[in-house]
């Protein structure tokens, strides 16, 4: 059903409506993650941002990084991202599923997963991870975020500002709870812990950071060994 929202229901103008109306503590939380993001990337660096949508995050990347490409797997989302990037030219852009691209083996200097893309996905979390590590290079970073479960109200809070504007359906107050938030019309988002993490990581050759930021973030910084 989240794969239905994001290439369809909850894509382009209707994502960014999302971003648009979000209370000024939710708008404090999104700087964060990019602020954060950008002190781990260098001006040559090639990042990859896994579920890049219109662009907001992929356009700061690239004020920043030597090369930026963003997959989607929205063609509406990839569209108005095309929009969002129009001042730059050192990006490109791709209709791909993030547990399967079609790169090659240790291509990118950093893979980019925040604002809790590796629950929004709804694909195999473990398999996310994998295919993040294959297309890192040695000395490389990837960076994904979920919710501070501190953060629990803000989020609730925003989500139900976009349910009532019509961009989600009626959150389900019954099934909302413990970091998953439920609408009646099938959208789940849940949130991916520091344990959650260790866990998905676990067997693969890397070391691991969780740092939380913001009081609304908790990242995790996977370097392969």
């Amino acid at each position: 059903m989240n794969r239905d929202y994001y290439q369809e229901k909850l894509a382009a103008d209707k994502l960014k409506r999302c971003y648009e109306i979000a209370p000024r503590r939710i708008k404090q939380y999104l700087e964060a993650e990019i602020q954060y993001v950008l002190k781990k990337i260098n001006a040559k660096a090639l990042v990859m941002e896994l579920g890049c949508g219109y662009g907001r995050v992929l356009a700061r990347l690239a004020e920043h990084a030597g090369f930026t490409v963003g997959i989607d797997t929205s063609f509406a989302s990839l569209s108005l991202c095309k929009v969002t990037m129009k001042d730059f030219s050192n990006y490109a852009l791709f209709n791909m599923n993030a547990i399967c691209t079609g790169f090659c083996s240790a291509s990118f200097d950093t893979v980019v997963c925040i604002q809790n893309g590796i629950s929004a996905f709804h694909v195999d979390q473990k398999e996310l991870i994998r295919e993040s590590i294959r297309l890192i290079k040695p000395g490389g970073m990837i960076l994904c975020s979920s919710y501070a479960d501190k953060f629990w109200s803000e989020r609730l809070n925003w989500f139900q500002i976009q349910a009532d504007a019509g961009l989600l359906g009626a959150i389900d107050l019954k099934a909302t709870r413990d970091g998953v938030i439920v609408s009646k019309d099938g959208f789940t988002a849940r949130t991916v812990r520091a344990h959650d993490f260790k866990k998905l990581t676990s067997g693969f050759d890397v070391d691991l950071t969780i740092t939380e930021v913001d009081g609304s973030s908790v990242f995790c910084e996977i370097t392969p060994r």
